[in-house]
């Protein structure tokens, strides 16, 4: 198993919950925590502990961004007009790994990066190698014309675990998509509940 996997299903595990909505997460199996004492962890949280463990998971989602990376998307959401949580989100799924995810380019959310880290995809016709690239509404994604035969491609196009979300129109035959606009929360198709709310409240203490 490589690490990134590892790294994958120990949130899972962590968090109690499937959050990739993965037919293989051990959640499936065993709901409790990893370790010789996971069983035992299910003691009631404080008001800080909620708020961290909604920070984890989202987070975590997007394939355990660094806290510095993160913390950096909450202060941009925070000067942006409207609210927080919202805006959080937005920029979340902005972000160029997201789309190559949501676009079903790839399997997983730590795969999208590492594809575009190796310079398979191009935004607008120009190679764009920075997983945390902001997207914008209009842009046209696609996969580098050498790369739309790779296997993990072929793969991630078949999966029928997930959608392509509509705020996202994906031609899977010419491997492009384009981000027509910026999500609200309930247009994410996250399979377990997000809390940005409760992510703003956590830097805001």
């Amino acid at each position: 198993m490589t690490k990134r996997s590892e790294a994958k299903y120990k949130l899972d595990r962590r968090m109690g919950e499937n959050v990739w909505g993965r037919p293989k997460s051990p959640v499936n199996r065993r709901e409790y925590g990893p370790g010789q004492h996971g069983q035992r962890r299910k003691g009631k949280l404080s008001d800080y502990g909620v708020q961290l463990r909604a920070k984890q998971k989202l987070k975590g989602y997007y394939g355990d961004i660094s806290e510095k990376q993160f913390r950096a998307i909450y202060t941009e959401a925070i000067r942006l007009r409207g609210d927080s949580g919202a805006n959080l989100i937005g920029l979340l799924e902005r972000r160029l790994d997201a789309v190559v995810y949501r676009a079903k380019f790839v399997p997983t959310i730590f795969a999208a990066r590492q594809f575009v880290n190796h310079g398979h995809i191009k935004v607008n016709g120009r190679r764009v190698n920075i997983p945390s690239y902001q997207v914008k509404v209009g842009d046209v994604i696609e996969v580098k014309d050498k790369s739309k035969e790779m296997a993990l491609v072929l793969e991630a196009v078949s999966l029928g675990e997930r959608d392509v979300p509509e705020y996202i129109e994906a031609d899977h035959g010419k491997k492009t998509a384009k981000f027509l606009r910026v999500p609200t929360l309930t247009d994410v198709p996250y399979p377990v509940q997000m809390e940005p709310n409760l992510v703003v409240e956590f830097y805001s203490r």
